[in-house]
């Protein structure tokens, strides 16, 4: 990481030690190349727009030599919410300390982490809609004011004392802005939405991870595995491992789009990046509700899953793809849907 030196914390000392620090670069660093995230704004690939307005944003506050305004990040998970949120960090020359939603269960602990952080520092909440209700309104003045109020004894000794914080950004990511309440979403000032990514720019992002891992991926390789990633950057990583193991096992030197095609067949995802759960979500539909309309909770109730698990991580995909459609009624199977699966479509009767 470059930038000048960041004092380490070790419980309530700061080590002034630079070969710690370095230690602790170095460590960051093979994190990083380890999980294949970018470390840089220029190294990351999609999401055009979002990443130049970043470079401005930063480049801007930079020159004022000032924190970031706080950011939310908002998108389905896997497209690069946490990359950023590290990415932002090194370019802002500043110590990121990362945390989620659930994990921040007290006021508290909350004060820990505020009271720690130096000017320019960055503290990402993963989950940030997850907040309790108590450590959210603990959590306005330290956005607005950089101040923190905490309450110190009870009944009639009781005492408010105010901490000034030091300057930083707070980096929030949600894979669910509308129960984000509104007086946390309007202390955000740069508001960002992810997207799920081109087949294009998830083939460049698996040629780029393909040579992490020392591993040959022809363009036509690159490109069979980008089209059954669903769109996510992680998805792509992830098949990416999977389709090296099986050219490993079988001894093929370089990873073309046969190979991968074969690899991905064995794992159950199909050319539209369908897995099992997919297709038992939109089999469901289609076969025990005559293709839908069909509430969440039902829907969750008879597949034996989290109504969080099919609205996060299965329904988006299944949306942006065109085969569900969310209606007042609940989800609805689309004409794609019945022929992707080769099930007739079942007329509707009228009345």
């Amino acid at each position: 990481m470059k930038g000048p030196y960041k004092p380490v914390l070790i419980g309530n000392q700061r080590e002034v030690s630079h070969e710690l620090v370095k230690t602790q670069e170095t460590e960051e660093d093979v994190v990083l190349n380890l999980s294949l995230r970018p470390a840089q704004l220029t190294d990351f690939i999609g999401q055009r727009e979002l990443a130049q307005n970043l470079t401005i944003a930063i480049t801007a506050a930079k020159e004022r030599k000032e924190p970031l305004e706080h950011i939310l990040f908002d998108g389905p998970p896997g497209l690069g919410k946490t990359s950023l949120a590290h990415i932002i960090s090194h370019e802002m020359e500043g110590k990121i300390t990362a945390t989620s939603g659930p994990a921040i269960e007290r006021a508290g602990d909350l004060i820990g982490i505020l009271t720690n952080l130096e000017k320019g520092d960055i503290l990402f909440i993963d989950e940030i809609h997850r907040l309790s209700k108590v450590v959210e309104e603990f959590l306005y003045p330290a956005m607005e004011n950089f101040q923190i109020d905490f309450v110190i004894d009870k009944g009639p000794y009781a005492k408010t004392i105010k901490f000034n914080l030091k300057p930083f950004t707070l980096i929030g990511a949600t894979t669910r802005q509308g129960m984000l309440s509104a007086p946390l979403r309007s202390r955000f000032g740069l508001f960002y939405h992810l997207d799920f990514y081109m087949v294009n720019d998830l083939a460049k992002i698996i040629a780029h991870s393909a040579r992490i891992l020392g591993v040959e991926v022809s363009e036509e390789g690159s490109r069979a595995i980008a089209g059954r990633s669903r769109g996510t950057p992680r998805i792509a990583n992830r098949l990416l491992r999977r389709v090296r193991d099986y050219a490993q096992v079988h001894k093929i030197k370089v990873i073309d789009a046969g190979c991968a095609g074969k690899a991905l067949d064995i794992l159950g995802i199909d050319p539209m990046g369908l897995d099992d759960v997919d297709r038992k979500v939109i089999r469901t539909i289609i076969e025990n509700y005559s293709g839908g309309p069909v509430g969440i909770e039902s829907l969750a109730a008879t597949l034996n899953e989290e109504v969080d698990t099919l609205v996060d991580a299965i329904e988006p995909y299944l949306l942006k793809s065109g085969f569900l459609k969310r209606t007042s009624r609940g989800r609805e199977a689309m004409d794609i849907a019945f022929t992707h699966l080769g099930l007739p479509k079942k007329q509707k009767e009228l009345f």
